[in-house]
């Protein structure tokens, strides 16, 4: 009460209170219903204090506050604020919110496909944008105050991370940075990084939900909750959550054996309990299916629900089996209100188009308040599932783990079907990272008092490592950042190579690598240390241990070259049979998934140089294509083939035979195992050990038995002793050359990229040439390919939809690797083009060998994929959407997406080409117009 107080603290007070409300956060927090958080208010007072910040926060704890506030900042300034996201979904969603709230004049939309008020004071944009804002120097920079990067966590990402870290390094000065990131072990790691680029900068990290998550496991028809209550141990006062022992007993209970045979012993009532238990236990543990699942949430009011699956054809697929069961979430008037959005919102889709998306079928699971939502999608349509989501007029939502990306659908409950997914070369255990952001999605603050994760049981679950995964918060942030060739012509166009050189030393992957080097060298220490006593361990009277152990390695050593340059030899034979191959020859395949007989359709030698999926080149010897016995046409590899492969028989190959069709390799397989089914393959024939008659090896046998330690009686103690001394200084080398390998990573790479781009002709010292400033203006992973394409002319006198095909394969990649067949490729100029691209590949592949410029570790041009130009040459030669979708097998989601990214870069080819005397710029921006119709037309988001 302030009547209570002195009148020298009621002025203090009233002072204190002025103070307040003379601040830019006071006006701004009116703005909201409800009270900022802590850790939101400390954010804010740190950037109206001038200081930059990073925000570290859970998913759906209201970071994006931070950055609004810094848009406030901006406006009340009468300066410039650049609010980047990650991807274009999240992008258009805050333009959508920032509209509201600024009204659409103040505000501009920059994504690579859409350019909306682009120099008002407020511009939401993709961080590629504005890294190509910041090479450029664009006019718009001028006047910049703010620039908020949200979900800055991404920087670990291993396609486009390094992105991030550019506009970090090359942001003037003067620029205030607002970095929002999800809950990472490591911010302030990455806040004293930030401090050393940017300046003085504030961490604030909060770990508590607004809305707390419960744990839950969904058996058969319980529910188990993962942990147990929070208690006291001991009177100590040390709270820990322990797992739930019922979970811990339903799985020791799956594990145990329900009979054992020599129970029969025992009689038929023994047998008759067995089989009781086994039905009872078996009644607790089972996974229930997905519209089971959805029942029982919907029973206990823990819908809305977003269920995670890790495939687009399971997400579709739980939808059908929802609507199949009867599942209906939505009453009539719900019903009504949906379809009323829907038609809205899809009204400029051609009428003859709607049955070739599906579009009755996805209408009647929104009506139902049911949809799925993943990257397959019609971009429309997963914008039309998240505004019903957040309307409450969709109750269910199967999703791929894109959707857990920043776009702001937040439920009451997340169901995990399974822990285990597809990481692009193997199924692998969902990370703690991983687990956090997906379930992060529950609880939906201001509308639910709490929010719920729950995992399906599967078997051999086990409940231990569930905790650790929903124990474990945080993940490191780890960065990606490596030069690319675009980026190195544009520092040195901007900056000199020296200059550039001490910029890229700044990256926050050298920064991280020269703090690990610490780590390193004290192990290396350590190791010395035990260096030592290993050498102690294995002195010998007789004479030098240590010699007498160099002597047993090195014959080893010897023997292991020997059996390595046989298998080399082998390989060399298999590989030769290979290239004397011809099509209509049988042959026994020796290994491998697919050994057995098999038919010769295509020898492949020009597939050694080839891949048969990718593009025309590749260097791993010759690829047959086959007809197995059991129907199926495979590319073999030589890995298939470790001993030479000869004809068994001959067989003429039908002119009609189409190996697309099921009913002609049936066909011609039945006509091969009626011909060669008789045959026996070869057995393998032995090798002959070279090791009896090699000179070195009797030598070193010699000089072994000759030594003085030879005939010590504690000769394998030492030996035992010298292998540990062995094994452990190999280790400190390797420990050595990793603390060499990471002090100037980035530059030395910088510099290998530099060397190359000046054998090249587009450097010469600090001068940037023409080809170089050309490049400085092409952006994607095959920059210089690109670049290489127009210098030699490659694309003169295409079509645009020639073009649009041969542009296709510097950005298509396919989702999964099956070069079983070669793509269809347009035919005529388009194919030539197509194949002297991959022919200047492969020349930059050498180059880049030679150079030292690794592909694995994300420098360096990868192999261009033909697998979308059929498709994109279809599109825009103005053929059909049925048509294109049914020949290319792809969602439509995906087409819509590839020809956006298509059409991204034929605007850059069209800036980029040589204006006088070439057709490319016309073909480019032709191509452009005939690929922007139609679905890629009316798809705002790409």
């Amino acid at each position: 009460m302030t009547e209570d107080l002195s009148p020298a603290e009621r002025y203090a007070a009233a002072r204190l209170r002025a103070a307040e409300e003379a601040t830019a956060l006071a006006p701004f927090r009116a703005m909201y219903e409800f009270d900022l958080d802590p850790f939101q208010i400390d954010a804010c007072k740190a950037l109206e204090a001038g200081k930059g910040v990073l925000v570290a926060a859970p998913t759906g704890s209201g970071k994006t506050i931070v950055g609004e506030f810094a848009v406030h900042l901006a406006l009340e300034q009468g300066r410039k604020c650049f609010y980047t996201t990650p991807i274009k979904a999240l992008s258009n969603q805050k333009y959508a919110d920032l509209c509201k709230r600024y009204g659409p004049g103040k505000v501009g939309l920059l994504t690579g496909d859409n350019s909306v008020n682009s120099e008002a004071p407020v511009v939401v944009m993709t961080t590629e944008v504005l890294r190509n804002m910041l090479y450029a120097g664009s006019q718009s920079l001028l006047g910049l105050g703010y620039v908020v990067m949200d979900e800055v966590h991404y920087l670990s990402d291993r396609f486009r991370g390094a992105v991030w870290e550019e506009v970090i390094i090359h942001l003037p000065e003067s620029v205030t940075l607002v970095s929002l990131s999800a809950t990472v072990s490591n911010a302030e790691e990455f806040g004293d990084w930030l401090d050393t680029v940017r300046g003085d900068t504030e961490v604030i990290v909060s770990e508590d939900r607004p809305v707390p998550l419960w744990q839950h496991v969904l058996a058969g028809r319980r529910m188990y909750d993962l942990f147990e209550e929070e208690t006291d141990h001991g009177g100590r006062g040390v709270a820990r959550r322990e797992v739930n022992p019922d979970l811990v007993r339903l799985a020791r209970m799956e594990n145990q054996r329900t009979y054992n045979p020599r129970d029969r012993r025992r009689g038929k009532m023994v047998r008759e309990a067995d089989r009781e238990r086994e039905r009872r236990q078996r009644s607790r543990i089972w996974t229930p299916g997905r519209p089971e699942v959805i029942e029982r949430l919907d029973a206990e009011g823990l819908l809305p629900a977003i269920t995670f699956i890790f495939s687009r054809a399971g997400c579709e697929a739980a939808v059908q089996q929802c609507l199949y069961a009867g599942l209906r979430l939505n009453d009539e008037d719900a019903r009504r209100r949906v379809r009323e959005i829907v038609e809205e919102r899809t009204e400029s889709i051609p009428g003859e188009d709607l049955h070739v998306l599906g579009y009755y079928e996805w209408l009647e699971g929104l009506e139902r308040g049911i949809a799925a939502h993943h990257a397959g999608m019609l971009p429309t349509f997963k914008e039309v599932v998240e505004e019903l989501f957040v309307r409450g007029l969709v109750k269910a939502v199967f999703a791929t783990e894109t959707l857990a990306l920043g776009i702001n659908m937040p439920a009451r409950t997340v169901v995990l079907e399974k822990l285990v997914k597809w990481n692009g070369e193997q199924h692998a255990d969902i990370t703690p990272g991983e687990y956090t952001q997906l379930t992060g999605r529950a609880g939906r603050r201001g509308i639910d008092v709490e929010g719920h994760a729950v995992v399906l049981w599967q078997r051999a679950m086990d409940p231990a490592a569930l905790a650790g995964l929903a124990g474990t918060r945080t993940y490191p942030l780890r960065s990606s950042f490596k030069p690319s060739y675009n980026m190195a012509v544009n520092l040195v166009e901007q900056f000199g190579r020296h200059r550039s050189r001490e910029l890229l030393e700044t990256s926050f992957a050298q920064f991280q690598a020269d703090k690990s080097v610490v780590g390193i060298s004290r192990q290396v220490q350590r190791n010395e240390e035990g260096m030592q006593g290993y050498r102690e361990g294995m002195t010998c009277h007789l004479g030098d241990f240590e010699e007498y152990a160099q002597l047993r390695r090195d014959l080893k050593d010897r023997e292991t070259e020997l059996a390595k340059q046989g298998a080399a030899q082998r390989r060399a034979a298999a590989a030769a049979a290979l290239e004397k191959l011809k099509p209509g020859d049988v042959i026994h395949v020796p290994t491998g998934k697919f050994a057995g007989l098999a038919l010769v359709l295509d020898p492949g030698v020009a597939a050694g140089r080839t891949n048969g999926h990718r593009g025309f080149e590749h260097h791993d010897g010759p690829r047959p294509l086959v007809l197995t016995a059991e129907r199926q046409v495979k590319r073999l590899a030589s890995i298939d083939f470790p001993v030479p492969v000869e004809p068994l028989e001959r067989m003429r190959i039908p002119r009609s035979f189409n190996p697309r069709s099921p009913q002609s390799r049936r066909d011609l397989a039945s006509a091969l195992r009626t011909k060669a089914g008789h045959i026996a393959p070869e057995r393998h024939r032995r090798q002959r050990a070279a090791a009896a008659d090699d000179r070195e090896i009797a030598r070193l046998r010699a000089a072994l038995r000759a030594h003085p330690c030879h005939g010590c009686d504690e000769r394998e103690d030492h030996a035992r002793w010298a292998e540990r001394y062995h094994r452990l200084q190999r280790d400190t080398r390797q420990l050595e050359r990793r603390i060499e390998g990471r002090t100037n990573t980035i530059a030395r790479t910088f510099d290998r990229i530099v060397a190359l781009l000046t054998e090249l002709d587009y450097l010469r010292g600090d001068e940037v040439t023409e080809h170089g400033k050309r490049l400085a203006r092409l952006y994607g992973e095959l920059d210089l390919l690109a670049s290489e394409c127009l210098r030699e002319r490659v694309w003169e006198g295409l079509s645009p939809a020639e073009l649009a095909a041969c542009v296709s394969a510097l950005v298509y990649e396919a989702r999964q690797s099956d070069d079983a067949l070669p793509p269809k490729v347009p035919g005529g100029k388009a194919k030539a083009a197509l194949g002297e691209m991959v022919r200047i590949w492969g020349r930059l592949d050498a180059l880049e060998e030679e150079f030292r410029i690794n592909q694995t570790e994300g420098v360096g041009q990868r192999e261009p994929d033909l697998g979308f130009a059929w498709a994109a040459h279809q599109w825009a030669s103005d053929r059909s959407l049925d048509e294109v979708l049914r020949e290319a097998e792809m969602p439509a989601g995906d087409f819509v997406r590839w020809c956006k990214q298509v059409i991204d870069v034929l605007g850059q080819i069209a800036a980029a080409a040589p204006a006088e005397h070439s057709t490319v710029p016309r073909a480019a921006r032709r191509a452009v117009d005939a690929l922007l119709r139609g679905v890629v037309a009316y798809s705002s988001v790409g």
